[in-house]
């Protein structure tokens, strides 16, 4: 019995579809492991860009906290450091630091921040630091670091 010539290519063929699938299983399971560590990296920017804004906004803080005492503009210089261990109530300058670091510390991780002032020219930099977390949520050796400065 003579088979039509498309049943005679078909049985010469036989486990090439088996071959065919497999390949396809191989390059699609690459690119999806692919696509996971892109994600992956997302994720890590993102949060670093998270950590960098939220500097970003409690140097505005600070300095709009600074405005309000412009009279006593000298008081808010200080080193760079974190929260202090006791609730400070007076004055105006060391309240603000303490609460503009306590805020600091809680959302950048190992956060620390520190003002300098050049008195001649009114213009003051914010200096905040912070370590990055990597992909478990771990801090890092690297330590990231956000100075601002403005005219006062």
């Amino acid at each position: 019995m003579k088979y039509p010539f498309f049943l005679q290519l078909r049985r010469r063929q036989v486990g090439v579809g088996l071959i065919e699938v497999l390949v396809t299983l191989l390059i699609l399971s690459t690119a999806l492991l692919a696509l996971g560590a892109m994600q992956n990296r997302s994720l890590q920017f993102n949060q670093s860009a998270y950590m960098r804004s939220q500097a970003n906004i409690f140097a505005y803080d600070i300095l709009d906290r600074m405005r309000v005492n412009l009279t006593n503009i000298a008081s808010y210089h200080s080193a760079l450091a974190g929260p202090a261990s006791s609730s400070v109530t007076s004055p105006l300058a060391a309240v603000d630091l303490n609460a503009w670091r306590t805020n600091i510390d809680r959302v950048l991780p190992e956060g620390k921040g520190g003002v300098s002032c050049v008195m001649a020219t009114s213009i003051c930099t914010v200096t905040i630091t912070w370590k990055e977390l990597n992909s478990s949520d771990e801090k890092t050796e690297d330590e990231s670091e956000f100075i601002y400065s403005a005219r006062l």
